[in-house]
């Protein structure tokens, strides 16, 4: 049996949610580039999910992306809640009329 590998474990392949709602976004996508990392953050305060994550860009200058999809967001809100190393990284970007269709998988570093 060979080793597991070095990298970081991929916990979920999914869209970003609720980029419709980010002002701005149009503006910013160019700065956005398959392979990116991004960061996530939770909102434990959110009157919406109670498993809300937003996820964000890294830098100085972050901006907000949109949301993990509620639904999926649960193990990965427990797991920052635990202080776990969770990141995610844009895997796919494309414009569908007037949405952002923003693919990424969330990452718990090894």
């Amino acid at each position: 049996m060979s080793a597991p590998a070095a990298g970081p474990l991929v916990l979920l392949e999914c869209l970003i949610a609720g980029t419709t709602h980010r002002d701005g976004l149009r503006a910013f996508e160019p700065h956005l580039q398959p392979e990116q990392l991004l960061a996530l953050q939770r909102e434990p305060d959110s009157s919406y999910d109670d498993w809300a994550v937003r996820v964000y860009t890294t830098g100085p200058d972050a901006f907000w992306l949109g949301y993990l999809p509620e639904g999926h967001n649960e193990t990965v809100a427990r797991l920052l809640d635990a202080g776990y190393p969770i990141s995610a990284r844009l895997t796919h970007k494309a414009w569908e009329e007037e949405w952002l269709h923003l693919e990424i998988e969330v990452l718990l570093a090894r």
